[in-house]
């Protein structure tokens, strides 16, 4: 990956949203919902608290992670669509 995130920030990788519903309807494009799971690509360093030490990152690369629908910023690299967002933005890690 040519890009680190900075303090709390992850770089995501949305996941396709389904094409076809459970019932076999195909869904044009213009229908899909925003995805809001997507595989962490890149993990900042954490942020640092009052005292000015670093804390962790829960999330680590690889993770696939929940995150809210409007959650942090969508960007293009090499082609390829990824959202930029907060750990705190993060709503679980899918097992």
């Amino acid at each position: 990956m040519k890009l680190q995130p900075l303090a709390d920030r992850l770089v995501v990788k949305p996941l396709d949203a389904e094409t076809v519903s459970k019932s076999g309807i195909v869904i044009p494009d213009t229908a899909k919902e925003k995805p809001q799971e997507g595989e962490v690509i890149a993990v900042g360093s954490g942020r640092l608290d009052k005292d000015g030490k670093r804390i962790e990152m829960e999330v680590k690369k690889g993770d696939k992670v929940l995150f809210g629908k409007y959650a942090g910023d969508e960007f293009k690299l090499d082609g390829v669509e990824y959202k930029i967002i907060r750990e705190d933005e993060v709503l679980g890690v899918l097992k």
